[in-house]
């Protein structure tokens, strides 16, 4: 952290005060600023006793110093191992990876008194201004202010400008001096792309470094991926880490979800910063595990801004969805349910190598492997023939095909070749990370005016997250989805309004989504879902195995037992005894756990016990508490010690399932076994080389029943170590591609509704068309009444109905009145009220009292809720933001004579949008 700690002062200082016979105690170290006072203090406890012994003991010294200088510092207690830091005057107690630098603790002290209050401060409504953003930002101002939360999040639906909302968090946290800098991590470089755009266009003065392609450059906002950030914290000059714990102010994460955190979580640990994440699926549908990462219960985040709200309040459109089923995509193909002249074709295709033909083909494996053109070909004409189409009806819409792998999309796109030939190869193209120069297609995908080719992009990957293109009217699931994460993203491409793309007035309403592979049922039933579960690596799944064959080891032949000297791997001295194999393994555990770099920062936080098992010594005698830690806490870190290649790592593994398999005499031995006699077979026809000739006897033994009769755990290990060097050698052939032609039957298609997914409501469109419509005609008498706030006549709402019948029917008018109770407050609502008329009504409130600042504040609240919603209750005084300002509610503000008179004011508006004598 750049400390020196080279002046008699630094350590050992001595302060008095303390509540001992001598009234003095002697502080470890303590960190001056460069105006002689302290910032922090570190007790330091020796490596075998706990840091928290040390807690009081430093609360203690801070007092005395507090008392000596008028500065209380940040406190630090620590072992070596572990790192506490308590900064009392703000928050609780919390384990960090590392000291602050100067700087950085001069800023903390600098924030006790000059943080200016959140809720006060106002939002930059030229980044966001919709109430739902507004409303995001100040819950968690709220919850980072009031409560002393670290952690924040915030579940918005796809298109609703999640990321907008945290750049005007952001522009707030700088303002109030809550945030210096910021880290932004998102999962792709297109995503970082864009965000990068969006910091530049929506903080033009803040200096936005986009971390992937510039490492260097100095910022206020730092844009990055996961990766590129892993391998950065590590890096340091002068001995002194660029990124230390202490850096960011505030991170936040694009996409929060349980595998960002099983993958990168190191990341989040790391910095000791405010913890944003963002999430565009809906709150219900989170994973417990997310929520329990924010310190949040089960359903609550922070703010939640719905796909079903955002298409009520006209900010979104909604999905018309519709499931199309087919025979083969549901049930596979069945040899035995072809006709006779199909059954013949079936015969014919050339399935493998071997002449191997098969009796079905199950639907996983269809558009894997096997392409069936009836199939694609039936999906193709009821996408052209039912999607939503532009120019008069004349061309489909823009479209998005999820395809399942690459020789799926270039498939489908070869079929749209053959049976729309007119288009002449244009119309349909694959845009996946495989083709070149993909980013020029989906710019011509992108463009409107005018419009041009590819009208149908048949993605993989590439498009399910950051492409936002308002033009998309189709979305085509022609592969399976598991993961509710994924399938919200999806989704999400094509809930972008896009006025007047049929024609003028005529906007975008809805998007079809047609899904052939059943994804609409999958997920419409209770608790359809499968989330990225933990994927372990290779290297750890070998590490815990080998830690669990030395259990099974221990366990039979008692714990610690010496074993023979063993030479290297693929040598004539392997060990003989089980004794020989414990001890094998143990000396390639020791030496894994040697090659971690402690200075890593994802070691770090292990460094106890990665420093107690590099040593030989350690791996003797294993109890269960060591098992525990080296499974738990060891097993996973990343070691500079090469495993060797993936082929023989994979072998690896298989015969250390084999190994425990046989040592607990489990039912999947046998077909390990059958496993590992295949891969012999496999070898042995490799025998014309010479590394394979070698060991020839011991692979043919291998494929012998005899030898697998009276087989060892030191007869499987001697396999391993003679055997894992060769697998390399075999042949590993991609199921080759097969193309059939048998005929499909596809359903008509039904549509799906099921909660967050619904479909487009009649009267949800009318409001729709009505916001629009009467936002774009303001010159209307009735619209601008309601808009200065003027006294709406009898006549004047008998010709806003009129005016109203151009978009609506009369049920849905009747509806909209009925609802409302009145016409005028229905477009009242979706107006809003002129801020200047605002204004001028509440200063009836305001005017000839002197306010506090609180009131003030509460009063431009009131004046932001009628220019965005044109009415305001004495209800919603009791909810963010009002509650931010007034906790207990107005009264708490407020006299209730002045309630009185706020309560007058208020009904005077509404009354306006009401017809004298209604």
């Amino acid at each position: 952290a750049g400390w020196a700690l080279n002046q008699e002062r630094d350590t050992e200082y001595e302060v008095s005060g303390m509540p001992n016979p001598k009234g003095t105690g002697f502080v470890d170290y303590v960190l001056w600023g460069d105006d002689g006072k302290p910032l922090g203090l570190v007790e330091a406890k020796r490596t075998r006793r706990s840091p928290k012994e040390g807690q009081r003991q430093a609360e203690l010294y801070a007092d005395c110093l507090e008392a000596k200088f008028g500065q209380r510092p940040v406190i630090f207690y620590t072992n070596g191992y572990e790192h506490w830091i308590w900064d009392d005057q703000m928050y609780p107690p919390r384990q960090v990876q590392g000291f602050y630098k100067k700087v950085e603790l001069e800023l903390l002290i600098q924030r006790r008194n000059s943080r200016k209050d959140l809720a006060t401060v106002e939002i930059n409504e030229s980044i966001v201004g919709r109430y739902y953003q507004t409303r995001a930002i100040r819950n968690i101002g709220e919850s980072f202010q009031n409560h002393n939360d670290r952690k924040a999040l915030l579940a918005m639906a796809t298109g609703s400008g999640k990321t907008r909302t945290v750049i005007a968090l952001v522009d707030l946290l700088t303002r109030c001096n809550w945030a210096k800098r910021v880290l932004f991590l998102a999962d792709r470089v297109a995503l970082v792309n864009q965000a990068v755009n969006a910091f530049k266009q929506q903080l033009p003065d803040t200096i936005t470094v986009n971390l992937i392609g510039d490492k260097e450059t100095d910022g206020r906002v730092f844009v990055s991926t996961y990766p590129t950030m892993m391998g950065l914290i590590d890096e340091s000059v002068d001995g002194e880490r660029r990124f230390g714990p202490g850096h960011f102010d505030l991170v936040v994460i694009d996409e929060a979800h349980r595998s960002v955190f099983q993958k990168y979580g190191s990341i989040l640990k790391y910095f000791d910063s405010l913890l944003v994440g963002l999430t565009a699926t809906p709150r219900e549908d989170v994973d417990h595990n997310t929520y329990g990462l924010f310190d949040l219960e089960i359903g609550q985040p922070t703010d939640a801004y719905s796909l079903e709200e955002a298409v009520a309040d006209g900010f979104l459109v909604p999905p018309q969805a519709v499931s199309v089923p087919t025979q083969f995509l549901q049930e596979g193909i069945e040899y035995a349910d072809l006709g006779e002249q199909e059954k013949e074709r079936w015969d014919e295709l050339e399935w493998d190598d071997q002449g191997n033909v098969p009796d079905s083909v199950s639907a996983t494996e269809l558009n894997r492997w096997l392409f069936n053109e009836d199939t694609v070909d039936k999906v193709l004409e009821h996408l052209m023939t039912k999607g939503q189409k532009v120019a008069g009806g004349d061309r489909l819409g823009k479209t998005i095909i999820f395809a399942k792998n690459q020789d799926h999309a270039d498939f489908i796109q070869e079929r749209f070749d053959v049976n729309y030939p007119k288009e002449k190869g244009s119309f349909a193209r694959t845009i996946t990370f495989r083709v070149e120069y993909a980013q020029s297609l989906i710019d011509d995908f992108s463009v409107i005016d005018p419009p041009r080719p590819p009208h149908i992009a048949i993605s993989v990957d590439m498009l399910d997250t950051g492409i936002d293109i308002p033009e998309v009217l189709n979305l085509v699931f022609f592969k399976q989805v598991r993961s509710k994460t994924k399938f919200w993203q999806m989704v999400g491409r094509g809930t972008r309004l896009r006025p007047d793309i049929f024609g003028p007035g005529e906007d975008k309403q809805f998007f079809y989504l047609f899904d052939f592979c059943g994804n609409l049922e999958f997920f419409g039933q209770p608790g359809g879902t499968v989330e990225g579960s933990s994927v372990k690596s290779l290297r750890q799944k070998l590490f815990e195995s080998r830690i669990e064959l030395i259990t099974q080891l221990d366990r039979a032949s008692g714990a610690g037992v010496a074993g023979e000297a063993v030479g290297s791997e693929g040598g004539s001295d392997d060990p003989t005894t089980d004794a020989g194999v414990r001890s094998a393994v143990a000396v390639s555990l020791q030496a894994e756990v040697a090659a971690m770099n402690t200075e890593n920062f994802v070691v770090r936080p292990s460094r106890r016990s990665v420093e107690r098992f590099a040593k030989p010594e350690a791996w003797t005698n294993l109890s269960t508490e060591d098992i525990e830690v080296l499974q738990s806490e060891v097993a996973g870190l990343p070691s500079e010690l090469d495993l060797g290649e993936e082929e023989a790592k994979r072998f690896d593994h298989l015969l250390l399932r084999l190994q425990l398999a046989l040592l607990r005499s489990a039912a999947d031995f046998e077909p390990l076994r059958k496993r590992l006699m295949e891969l012999a077979g496999l070898l042995e026809e490799k025998d014309a080389i010479p590394l394979v000739k070698a060991q020839i006897e011991l692979i043919g033994d291998v494929q012998s029943d005899e030898w697998w009769q009276d087989v060892t755990v030191p007869m499987l290990e001697s396999v391993r170590r003679k055997l894992r060097l060769l697998v390399r050698l075999i042949d590993r052939n991609k199921k080759k591609p097969v193309y059939t032609n048998f005929e499909d039957i596809i359903g008509e298609g039904e549509d799906i509704d099921f909660p967050g997914l619904r479909g487009p409501d009649e009267f949800v469109l009318f409001r729709q068309k009505a916001r629009s419509f009467l936002r774009e005609h303001m010159d209307i008498a009735a619209v601008y009444k309601l808009r200065m706030n003027i006294q709406l006549t009898t006549d004047d709402l008998d010709a806003l109905e009129e005016t109203m019948k151009e978009i609506g029917s009369n049920d849905a008018i009747r509806r909209a009145a009925d609802e409302a109770h009145g016409l005028g407050l229905f477009a009242r609502a979706l107006v809003g009220l002129d801020r200047e008329a605002a204004t001028a009504a509440l200063s009836e409130f305001t005017a000839g009292s002197t306010m506090t600042a609180n009131q003030i504040t509460f009063a431009n609240l009131v004046v932001e809720r009628l220019a965005e919603h044109g009415l305001a209750e004495t209800r919603n005084f009791y909810d963010p933001p009002f509650t931010d300002v007034a906790p207990e509610g107005p009264q708490g503000l407020f006299s209730d004579v002045e309630l009185g008179r706020l309560r007058e004011v208020l009904d005077g508006v509404r009354n306006s949008a009401v017809a004298a004598g209604e």
